[in-house]
């Protein structure tokens, strides 16, 4: 990697039909706020002007489309026919878990569309893409083609660009993207840690499931060619106590890891690991925050390790992009503080409203996918979808007409609802110049 590449951020643009449906097993705030009524066009707002902040940091900010939702595909493939709206009449009086899920707005936490591998850390010195399978819930098994289409959308110079298919649709190879992902790096090549909560043939243990396996991150790291990959263990504990995705108890950047002390099932053969790898090159900075310092559920409570953490340009200390819920959470907000003034890698803490996503588990960090790019990759990019001031007054209009300001878990079941996101989706193909089959309703 060269001096001018950076870390751009690709958030998930909120979809219309956001709502609390509490889909997730394992996730507590999902689980919490089920059956809540949501609002879908102040949570888009929340997402766009997180995308905003970023962008006046000087770095640069990506948009990725909401997916198609109610999708119509899965319900016709579940045995229901006749018209749209009748498929979706009819799939919510008979097999209503199945319609709940073919209506999930969660493709907005872009941390799952895929894992990256930058051109410098890459065995072809291209940057590679895997969309996640995403298939151990069914509504988000539902992203990997879509996602797909739009990374290849987003980064279309295949001489540059390697956007894989995802990953075999079976158990063995259970991947759930740049969640389980971490990036360390001293200004060039860099070392990737991968994250994985069980290999493929353990035996079910604790309270909720370990959706990444070994096997999937694995074959991630080989087809990418990653020449510095780093595998190690999600603490059971950590998963049992609603850290679902490693990004719920570690987040990192440059030379910095910040985790809490339970985030690995072996916190010193990890740091080791890391050190080995980063040999030669830098050396990484451990931020380890203890049990006493925080405890693990104020930790997953509050999301202080889903916090973006960024390296804005001609700055040399990192910001903790941090959700409201961690100012608001007393012992989170205090080690906040002590991170950003104890002289360390990270120089200030700013806060930002995602109380929408935050409802149903995701931070600020969730809703990003990050993708190190040269200047020269940067240019390559779908420039359409790169946020601008111009950009952003216009998809804020966009929100504002087509987004409902309150929907129940009931409403979902409106054929009208179907008819005002297909309507809303078709005109964002415009403004990000996706093209007039981006997605399958417009192919149909």
């Amino acid at each position: 990697m060269t001096s001018c590449a950076v870390e751009a951020n690709c958030d998930g643009l909120v979809g219309p039909t956001h709502s609390y449906a509490g889909m997730a097993f394992g996730n507590l705030a999902s689980a919490k706020n089920a059956g809540e009524v949501s609002n879908p066009r102040e949570a888009a707002l929340e997402g766009l002007a997180k995308m905003e902040a970023v962008a006046a940091l000087g770095l640069p900010q990506f948009v990725l489309p909401p997916h198609e939702r109610p999708f119509v595909p899965l319900l016709r493939a579940c045995g229901f026919g006749g018209s749209d709206a009748d498929v979706l009449e009819r799939a919510w009086a008979e097999a209503p878990e199945i319609a709940a899920n073919a209506c999930s707005a969660s493709a907005m936490w872009a941390a799952n569309a895929a894992t990256v591998t930058p051109s410098s850390d890459s065995g072809d010195g291209r940057v590679h893409f895997t969309p996640a399978n995403l298939l151990t819930n069914l509504h988000r098994s539902l992203e990997a083609e879509q996602t797909t289409r739009a990374l290849r959308s987003l980064f279309p110079d295949e001489g540059r660009f390697v956007v894989h298919p995802p990953l075999p649709a079976q158990g063995t190879f259970a991947d759930e993207g740049a969640a389980n992902h971490v990036r360390l790096h001293g200004g060039g090549e860099g070392v990737e840690l991968f994250v994985y909560g069980r290999a493929a043939g353990d035996p079910p243990t604790g309270g909720f499931p370990a959706r990444q396996t070994r096997e999937a991150v694995e074959a991630v790291a080989r087809r990418h060619g990653s020449r510095r990959p780093v595998f190690a263990r999600q603490s059971r504990k950590a998963v049992d106590a609603g850290a679902f995705h490693n990004d719920v108890v570690c987040v990192g950047a440059r030379e910095a890891l910040l985790h809490h002390e339970a985030a690995f099932a072996d916190t010193a053969a990890t740091h080791a690991a890391i050190r080995a790898a980063a040999g030669g090159l830098f050396e990484p900075v451990f931020l380890e925050i203890t049990e006493a310092e925080l405890p693990l559920a104020d930790a997953v409570a509050s999301y202080l390790f889903n916090s973006q953490l960024l390296a804005p340009p001609g700055e040399d200390r990192l910001v903790l992009l941090a959700p409201a819920e961690t100012g608001e959470t007393a012992r989170a907000a205090a080690v906040a503080e002590w991170l950003a003034s104890s002289n360390g890698p990270i120089g200030r803490v700013q806060y930002v409203d995602v109380r929408q996503s935050m409802r149903n588990g995701g931070g600020p960090a969730c809703l990003r996918l990050r993708v190190v790019l040269t200047a020269q990759e940067l240019a390559a990019t779908n420039l359409a979808q790169r946020l601008t001031l111009e950009l952003a007054a216009r998809l804020r209009d966009w929100i504002g007409r087509r987004y409902r300001d309150r929907l129940s878990v009931a409403d979902l079941a409106d054929p009208a609802l179907l008819r005002e996101s297909r309507t809303a989706l078709d005109e964002l193909t415009r403004l990000l110049w996706l093209g007039a089959d981006f997605y399958p309703f417009q192919r149909a």
